[in-house]
């Protein structure tokens, strides 16, 4: 179990620093490691959450993404949590860059 929780860890710092590096400069500093980090928990929240991903056994199965809808619940919930105000626009560059890289891998 604990080997588990160590390769998620490791995948999860695989997958920040392609988000970060995937980020238009202009946007880069707009976002620590842990705030990168903190989207994509609140994404996978997102997702489950919104039962998008609710039967969807086939991994090649295309799903329709909004990614501004889905950019704008995770600003909110960042300021409802009080983690920031961070604009949508911003986040949606995570959500895309998030996106590419399951795409790729």
């Amino acid at each position: 179990m604990d080997d588990d929780l160590i390769l998620d860890a490791e995948e999860d710092i695989k997958i920040a620093e392609f988000v970060k590096a995937y980020l238009p400069q202009e946007v880069k500093p707009r976002f620590s490691d842990d705030d990168i980090l903190y989207f994509m928990d609140l994404l996978g929240e997102y997702f489950a959450e919104s039962g998008m991903l609710d039967g969807t056994d086939d991994p090649d199965e295309d799903i329709d993404i909004d990614i501004d809808a889905a950019a704008e619940a995770l600003a909110s919930k960042a300021r409802k949590e009080k983690y920031g105000d961070f604009a949508a626009d911003d986040i949606a560059w995570i959500i895309q860059a998030e996106l590419e890289y399951g795409d790729d891998n």
